[in-house]
């Protein structure tokens, strides 16, 4: 059966979502040629939109299958990405209170990566994958961080003193971060844990 109009395809909340897709894209290109304070700009408008799609979808009752898969899909694309042209740089690994770590990285990495392969073993068996508090903090956090990262390299790359509430805020969201990373993917292996455990009951 087809969708209702109100929950098509191209639906609001889905534009968004792929406007953040092709900002992300445009983002790795401005970073690679080292025009940070341009990205950050462009990081700061694509993780807005993720909030505007999620406030949409529910305000207007939009929320289509795509969207649960395009969404988290945009997400990790922006997030993980981003971190991954950070660490490359290695003014960032030289930053205040131990900078961005590639181990870092592959923690955030590794999470998302988790949380994909449960999110099938869940759904699959009729368990409730919604996002936790944990989750959307981690996800804030890991906001916050990348674009004090950029800010940052918008002032190291150009041999100035970034402000100081540039690298306090970097490094306390990065470091927080990565906690809430570790934290909410323990999360959700006790809900797979505790799935497994009912479906085997049954």
């Amino acid at each position: 059966m087809a969708e209702p109009a109100t929950k098509n395809l191209f639906n609001l909340p889905n534009q968004l979502t792929s406007l953040r897709l092709v900002l992300t894209v445009v983002m790795f290109v401005f970073i690679a040629w080292e025009f940070y304070l341009t990205s950050f700009i462009l990081f700061v408008i694509a993780a807005s939109t993720d909030w505007l799609d999620g406030y949409f979808a529910r305000k207007y009752g939009q929320v289509t299958t795509l969207g649960r898969i395009l969404d988290p899909f945009a997400d990790k694309v922006i997030i993980c990405g981003t971190f991954v042209f950070l660490v490359a740089v290695p003014a960032m690994r030289a930053a205040p209170w131990g900078g961005l770590q590639a181990w870092m990285v592959v923690v955030i990495l590794g999470r998302e990566l988790l949380v994909t392969a449960l999110r099938s073993f869940i759904e699959q068996r009729g368990g409730d994958f919604s996002a936790k508090m944990a989750g959307k903090w981690k996800m804030l956090l890991q906001c916050v961080a990348a674009a004090a990262g950029l800010c940052y390299l918008a002032f190291a790359v150009r041999d100035l003193t970034p402000p100081w509430w540039c690298w306090i805020t970097l490094a306390v969201s990065l470091w927080v971060a990565v906690a809430l990373t570790i934290y909410s993917g323990a999360e959700y292996i006790v809900v797979a844990i505790r799935v497994l455990r009912a479906s085997r009951s049954r």
